[in-house]
C-alpha cells in the first residue's frame, strides 16, 4: 500500500515513459527504412518533415489526404498476441483510399492508443507498419503512442493512421472518366481484410468456435486465418495506372459497405455497374462466415469483400493490357462485369444505389455465386 505521505509519480499513476522511449528504440531502424532522402530530421521529431519541392514539376498538384483505422480486428491480433501483421491492415485501409483517386501515397503518421506500454507490443505493431510502407512506397514519417490507464485495459490497444498524396491534376482518377461500355476488373482480396470482424466475431461466439480451432477448409486455424493481412494495392494501382494501354478511369477500394456500395461511389449518376456474382470464386473464409452464421447474403454482400479487395474501372480496349499488367505483378485478377447506361438492361438482380452519400450511379449484382 502506498504511503500517503509518498508522492504520486506518473509512472505510480500508470504511464511509463520509460516503457515509450524503449519502444521507440526498437522501432526506429525498421521506420528509418521507409524513408527516402525526401524526409528530414529522424525519429522522435515534434513533426515529420517530407521535402515537397519535387511539387514543382506538377502543372497543377492536387493533395490526397485520408484516415482510418483497423476496428475490432486488434481484438484477434491481441487475443492471439500477434502483433506484428495488423501494421498492413492499416496502412492498407489508408493509403489505399488515397491511390482510388490515382494518388501516390508520399508519407503516413500513425498513432497507437494503449492500456500499458510494453516496448516490444509496441515495435512489432510498428514495425508492421513500416513494412506495409515499404510495399505501398510510402514513407513513415512520424508517430504517437499514447498510455491510457484507466480507459483501456493494459494488453489493450487501438491503431489508427493518416497520409498524404498527391496527383496531377489532369490524371485525377473517378466518376468524370468514366463511360458506359467501361469494364471492371476486379483485383482478389488476401481474405477478409479489416472490414466485417464485429459480424465476423459475432459469428464465430455464437457457434462456440475459438481462434485455436483448425478448419479443414481453411486449411489452417480460425485465428491464422482471420489475421490474415491486408493486400495492400497502392503500388500495384498505381503501376496499373500508368499503364496507358489499360485504360484506367476509376478505382473503387472495397472497405466497409462491401463491393456493390464501394464500385457505386466512383460510378456517375446515370450509369450502372453490373457485376456478375458467377465471375469468380468466393474464398473459403467467407463462405465459412456464410454457412456457420445462416448470415443472409444481402448481409454478406453489405459487410465483406466476399474476395474483391480493389476495381479498375477501365475502358473495353483496355481489358487484356490490365489483366495482363495485374498478372505481371502477382495479383489474381478477372472481369467482374460492366458499365452501362440506367435502363440499357432489363431489371434483374439487386440494385445497389444512394451510398456513402454520394450522388453517384448504382450497381446491380446478377445471377448466383458458384458455391
Amino acid at each position: 500500500m502506498t504511503d500517503a505521505t509518498e508522492g504520486l509519480t506518473y509512472a505510480a499513476a500508470g504511464v511509463d515513459t520509460e516503457a515509450g522511449d524503449k519502444a521507440v528504440e526498437l522501432m526506429k531502424d525498421a521506420v528509418r527504412r521507409t524513408q527516402g532522402p525526401q524526409v528530414l530530421g529522424g525519429v522522435g521529431g515534434f513533426a515529420g518533415l517530407y521535402d515537397f519541392s519535387a511539387v514543382r514539376s506538377y502543372r497543377r498538384p492536387l493533395l490526397a489526404t485520408s484516415t482510418d483505422g483497423v476496428g475490432t480486428k486488434v481484438a484477434i491480433a491481441q487475443a492471439m498476441d500477434v502483433h506484428h501483421t495488423i501494421g498492413f491492415d492499416l496502412v492498407g485501409m489508408v493509403v489505399d483510399d488515397i491511390v482510388v483517386v490515382g494518388a501516390e501515397p508520399l508519407f503516413m503518421t500513425d498513432y497507437i492508443a494503449c492500456g500499458k506500454v510494453v516496448p516490444e507490443r509496441i515495435a512489432d505493431v510498428v514495425r508492421g507498419i513500416a513494412a506495409a510502407c515499404e510495399v505501398a512506397g510510402t514513407a513513415l514519417v512520424g508517430g504517437e503512442t499514447a498510455e491510457h490507464p484507466g480507459l483501456l485495459e493494459p494488453d489493450e490497444y487501438d491503431v489508427a493512421g493518416a497520409a498524404t498524396g498527391v496527383v496531377e491534376a489532369d490524371a485525377l482518377l473517378g466518376p468524370d472518366r468514366v463511360r458506359a461500355g467501361d469494364v471492371l476488373v476486379a483485383m482478389a482480396s488476401s481474405g477478409l481484410h479489416s472490414n466485417g470482424y464485429s459480424l465476423v466475431r459475432a459469428v464465430l461466439a455464437r457457434a462456440g468456435w475459438g481462434l485455436e480451432r483448425h478448419v479443414e477448409e481453411l486449411g489452417r486455424t480460425v485465428g491464422e486465418e482471420l489475421l490474415e493481412p491486408t493486400r495492400v494495392y497502392a503500388s500495384d494501382c498505381l503501376a496499373l495506372a500508368r499503364d496507358e494501354a489499360a485504360q484506367v478511369h476509376a478505382f473503387t477500394h472495397v472497405t466497409g459497405g462491401g463491393l456493390a456500395a464501394n464500385l457505386a461511389r466512383v460510378l456517375p449518376r446515370g450509369l450502372v455497374g453490373t457485376v456478375d456474382r458467377a465471375s469468380w470464386d468466393v474464398p473459403a473464409v467467407f463462405r465459412t462466415v456464410r454457412d456457420l452464421g445462416g448470415v443472409p447474403r444481402r448481409d454478406l454482400e453489405n459487410t465483406l469483400n466476399l474476395g474483391v479487395g480493389m476495381v479498375a474501372v477501365v475502358g473495353a480496349d483496355g481489358v487484356d493490357a490490365a489483366l495482363a499488367r495485374c498478372a505481371a505483378l502477382g495479383v489474381p485478377a478477372w472481369v467482374l462485369g460492366d458499365v452501362t447506361e440506367e435502363g440499357a438492361r432489363e431489371r434483374t438482380g439487386d440494385l445497389v444505389a444512394g451510398t456513402k452519400g454520394v450522388d453517384a450511379g448504382a450497381v446491380r449484382l446478377v445471377g448466383d455465386y458458384r458455391a
